[in-house]
């Protein structure tokens, strides 16, 4: 077994002084099998990290999908270093900020002008405000994950803190079931202001949908959101508004548009993004030229092609050679590589079909004392060579065999060398 004695020395410390003892609940202990899995990394470049014990690993993780071209893209770190050189906040705005405004305008089908935030929480926040300003309505409905802010997190079990007023007002409905949608509108009558989903997660869109979300958003008066903080700069240029040919009135952008440099977007067309005039949209480092310079650096590198192309071939093989190995491993029915090949996610079923932390669990056990890093899927970045996704299959294969060993003989949760991932948001 790996050592692990500095992660647990740095974790005991974090028990004491850092709630949940990570800034990030994915990322946190809990997430992992403790003990073979490590707590904290010090480095990384490419593909590749290290932990504080020194172990390297493949990632697939990704900073959860934030970096799209890899750690450290040469690319990325001149112009991030170049900047530096000239500093990183200032008094008065920075040419940056127009430069990629200008830039995500050129790229995003919906988007004549943008608004910059730090997280993608920031974003999804600040196009909800704005489509509340421009409908004069309150209610929103939703429909996947949109971050921590309380217009969302209040209808999920995290929603502790979250005002009943608050929660009452967002709405949910079911993606691939456009009826749900209507269902909504027609119980709340001229009071949703927008209807906000992240275009395609794991699960593709069907018959249509966003088609068809689109034309219930707007028959009824409100404004269509798109959350593409996952598939921006990710599953096409243009994010998944390109990729299906639907527009929405906003988008909300973040991860992969820096590298993994802080930085979020909303993006829309003009008449609609200058209420950003009258709302209250502002933040200190808003404009701080980092991230802003490596958010352009990442655009142009993608928009010189390639990288997508790069994505799509290295998931599309992880993703099809991992489900034949599962399918001759007689694990079809429960475990499957879905989702499309850029961002896919590996779900874990037991023998009568419930989600199986147990069986995720053992997985990602192996997975790791096999030198790979992954926590619910395969985020691929273009660092990802076909060296590296030939050494990942290898530890798929090996850590499948141990996975169906355990299913055979009903022995999955005594294979864990430690306490089995715990879920984030947990059931009610």
């Amino acid at each position: 077994m790996r050592p692990m004695d500095k992660s647990q020395e740095y974790l005991a410390l974090a028990r004491r002084f850092v709630p949940g003892c990570s800034q990030t609940f994915s990322k946190a202990p809990s997430q992992f099998v403790q003990g073979v899995s490590p707590a904290f990394v010090r480095r990384a470049d490419g593909c590749r990290v290290w932990d504080v014990d020194g172990n390297e690993y493949i990632d697939y993780v990704m900073a959860l999908g934030a970096l799209t071209l890899g750690h450290k893209d040469p690319d990325v770190m001149r112009a991030v270093i170049a900047q530096l050189e000239e500093g990183t906040i200032f008094s008065l705005p920075h040419p940056l900020e127009v430069d990629v405004a200008r830039l995500l305008a050129d790229v995003v089908p919906c988007a004549e002008m943008a608004r910059f935030g730090k997280n993608g929480s920031d974003a999804t926040a600040g196009a909800v405000r704005a489509a509340r300003a421009i409908t004069g309505r309150e209610k929103v409905a939703c429909c996947g994950y949109h971050g921590w802010q309380d217009w969302f997190i209040g209808t999920t079990t995290r929603a502790r803190g979250v005002p009943r007023a608050v929660r009452e007002l967002t709405l949910t409905f079911g993606y691939n079931d456009p009826a749900s949608l209507e269902r909504l509108f027609a119980a709340h009558p001229g009071e949703i202001a927008c209807v906000v989903l992240e275009p395609v997660g794991v699960i593709e869109p069907v018959d249509n949908f966003l088609q068809k979300v689109a034309e219930i958003t707007r028959k009824h008066g409100a404004l269509l959101v798109f959350d593409e903080i996952v598939t921006g700069f990710r599953v096409a240029e243009g994010g998944a508004q390109e990729y299906y040919g639907v527009t929405p009135d906003f988008a909300c952008f973040a991860k992969g548009m820096a590298n993994g440099y802080p930085i979020s977007a909303v993006v829309g067309p003009r008449p609609l993004m200058e209420i950003f005039d009258e709302i209250f949209f502002s933040f200190t480092f808003g404009g701080e030229t980092l991230s802003l310079a490596a958010t352009r650096a990442t655009i142009e590198k993608i928009q010189r092609g390639g990288v997508i192309e790069h994505l799509w071939r290295q998931g599309k093989t992880i993703q099809s050679e991992f489900n034949a190995l599962v399918e001759g491993l007689g694990l079809g029915k429960m475990i499957q590589c879905i989702g499309l090949p850029p961002r896919t996610v590996v779900t874990f079923k037991d023998r009568d079909g419930h989600d199986s932390l147990a069986l995720r669990s053992l997985f990602q056990q192996e997975m790791v004392k096999r030198g790979v890093l992954f926590l619910v899927g395969f985020n691929v970045a273009l660092a990802h060579g076909d060296k590296d996704i030939d050494q990942t299959l290898e530890a798929c294969r090996a850590s499948l065999d141990v996975v169906a060993g355990a299913v055979a003989t009903n022995s999955v949760e005594r294979r864990l060398d430690g306490p089995m991932v715990q879920a984030v948001f947990r059931k009610a």
